[in-house]
């Protein structure tokens, strides 16, 4: 019997019920995530195949081919441009170390690399022991060159879109070579800037053309102070011509020119000591030589 005022017991299911109202709510545990699976580290192929063209040396061009699909291309830290087809351009400078490295990336995520052995090129060399470099160059002199710097600068960061450096060069005017890519005096010792283009001699007034198709970039109105009359032409990919010392310009800004036409004349502008044609070449930053893009000069 049960005592008297007694109830009937509580079940189990009372008592859990009744936890709530007694501030005793049991924790909630949330479900368990998934947990991502860590990131496929991308394929790395070294010595891939870019089917580079040209020569690997200080001075060069170099023309090579990218597989489809490649999304950047970079030499050592710089990323650089290809063409839709993946046809690209890589250029060493006069001064550049033994060493560069090719890498582009694929859609997939595939890195393809390749390490490049620059070679050393013989330079013409020509020490003057008791010759002095020359005269420190006077604040309105800077002030002047400043300008024009700040120009040439502006106008080889231009981008035209044009083609011509798909083309093989030809020599913008046939003569006697008067000075080579390249090649530095060394004044009592000290070094000289290096001759930055290939000179190529002949009488004032002697017509030049463009060494393959492009866009100018830059038409001097009047005389630089080392340049003289200044003309640039832009063939794509960074790749761009300067003639120098002209004694006239026939073609202006934007306008797009073919290779073999009539571009101005030579001269003796600027500083020169005698009438002759300075043609550079420039990929990006680096200064190459327009020789060997021209090949044999025909007579």
């Amino acid at each position: 019997m049960r005592s008297a005022g007694s109830g009937p017991r509580p079940t189990v299911t009372a008592l859990l019920l009744a936890l709530p109202l007694a501030g005793c709510t049991p924790a909630l545990v949330p479900p368990a995530r998934p947990v991502p699976p860590p990131a496929a580290a991308p394929r790395i192929v070294e010595n891939a195949d870019f089917h580079l063209s040209g020569a690997i040396e200080q001075g060069g061009l170099v023309t090579g081919i990218l597989p489809a699909g490649t999304r950047t291309l970079r030499l050592d830290d710089r990323a650089i441009g290809f063409a839709s087809d993946g046809r690209f351009l890589v250029a060493f400078d006069r001064d550049a170390p033994p060493l560069a490295r090719i890498e582009a990336v694929l859609a997939d995520g595939t890195v393809l690399r390749r390490s490049l052995a620059v070679a050393p090129h013989g330079w013409k060399i020509e020490s003057l022991p008791t010759l002095p470099r020359g005269t420190t160059p006077t604040p309105e002199f800077l002030a002047r060159r400043k300008i024009e710097l700040d120009r040439i600068v502006a106008a080889r960061s231009l981008d035209t879109r044009s083609e011509g450096w798909r083309q093989r060069f030809v020599w913008p005017v046939a003569g006697r070579i008067s000075g080579l890519f390249g090649s530095q005096r060394i004044y009592a010792g000290e070094p000289g800037a290096y001759h930055s283009g290939v000179d190529v001699a002949r009488p004032a007034g002697t017509p030049i053309v463009a060494p393959a198709d492009g866009v100018v970039i830059l038409a001097a109105a009047s005389p630089f102070s080392l340049e003289g009359n200044l003309l640039m032409i832009d063939h794509g990919l960074g790749l761009n011509s300067a003639f120098l010392h002209l004694s006239r310009i026939d073609v202006q800004v934007g306008q797009a020119v073919k290779q073999g036409q009539p571009l101005g004349a030579i001269g003796m502008t600027g500083r020169a000591t005698g009438p002759h044609l300075h043609w550079a070449i420039k990929w990006r930053d680096a200064r190459i030589d327009p020789a060997p893009l021209a090949g044999p000069m025909e007579r």
